[in-house]
């Protein structure tokens, strides 16, 4: 697989595969943890494919996805980047607690956690997971400085920033990666974050690529989720919301066929062609859904391609917020 970098800055720079690997659905958030031999399975044949770069954190279960990474990645362990992240509250029986918490004794600890979890010396790529308001930026950026100076992490990362909290934290220490929501059906990102990492030489990594499966064109009005799927509590996934969606999935398939592509090949590649530091991370549990993902890493798009799938999502609106009304309040801060 061709490679990106993200981060242009000296020692901020770091080399990863052009898609990555979204993890967290292996044991949180999209239904039932799937079996641990299974997705250590499916993560070893994703490096065996060219995949070197792997995402995660520490709430991802919590713990669980972490140290299934751990594991799985054990035997390859140089030969690949695993991102993880640090920002919200848990207890110490490993529950999740309403609220954040990014003061820097908690990042510090979070960060001797991880390590031990991920059974590795470094963290490669730490993330602050959501923007905390009662810890301002610059003593966050600090800490992992601090961190990156004692060897336990090697680059900063920022999720779901507002391009002033972005610089503000650049300005401590260089941010390498910045991680949030882009694809075809959430596009708020280009308006102030893309240009904002485009002058400070900042990488970017969307995250839900496909939006939540919704662009693979195998959900529709008619799915029901179970109670531990987080689509259960979206908006943007009420049966009405993905009726009226369906115009878009439409529109990118009829593309896609034309191309000889699947509509989910089809939007991870229009994400490849906006900018060449923009490492996208989509996330299954299943061998021929990481195939096919993977084949759009192939896909070179042209300019006329590019004004096509805009000339044909330019007038569709998705209806829908693509967060529930708690979960709205933690991004873009």
């Amino acid at each position: 697989m061709h490679t990106r970098t993200l981060g242009t800055h000296g020692s901020a720079a770091l080399r990863v595969s052009a898609l990555g690997l979204g993890c967290m659905g292996m044991s949180f958030g999209y239904g039932p943890p799937r079996p641990r031999s299974e997705m250590i399975a499916l993560i070893r044949t994703a490096h065996e494919r060219g995949i070197t770069f792997f995402d995660t954190a520490e709430v991802y279960g919590p713990f669980t996805n972490e140290t299934l990474l751990g594991e799985a990645l054990a035997p390859v362990r140089e030969q690949v980047v695993i991102a993880t992240k640090f920002g919200f509250r848990i207890d110490a029986e490993g529950h999740r607690q309403s609220g954040l918490d990014s003061r820097p004794e908690h990042i510090r600890a979070v960060a001797d956690a991880c390590l031990q979890r991920l059974n590795c010396g470094i963290i490669d790529l730490f993330y602050q997971h959501r923007v905390d308001p009662e810890v301002p930026i610059e003593d966050v950026a600090g800490t992992v400085r601090d961190l990156i100076r004692a060897g336990k992490v090697r680059h900063f990362g920022l999720s779901e920033a507002s391009a002033a909290t972005i610089r503000r934290a650049h300005a401590v220490q260089p941010v390498t990666a910045v991680q949030s929501e882009y694809s075809l059906w959430w596009r708020e990102p280009e308006r102030e974050v893309l240009p904002t990492l485009a002058a400070l030489g900042i990488g970017f990594v969307p995250f839900s690529p496909l939006g939540r499966g919704f662009l693979t064109g195998k959900v529709d009005e008619h799915m029901t989720f179970d109670a531990s799927d987080i689509r259960s509590t979206v908006p943007r996934f009420t049966a009405a919301a993905r009726k009226a969606n369906k115009a878009l999935v439409d529109a990118l398939a009829g593309i896609a066929a034309r191309h000889h592509l699947t509509p989910a090949q089809l939007a991870l590649a229009w994400l490849l062609a906006q900018r060449p530091w923009i490492v996208p991370i989509p996330g299954t549990t299943r061998r021929e859904r990481l195939e096919e993902n993977i084949g759009a890493a192939e896909v070179e798009l042209t300019a006329a391609d590019l004004q096509e799938i805009e000339r044909a999502t330019a007038g569709i609106s998705v209806q829908g917020e693509r967060y529930s009304e708690q979960m709205a309040r933690l991004a873009g801060r």
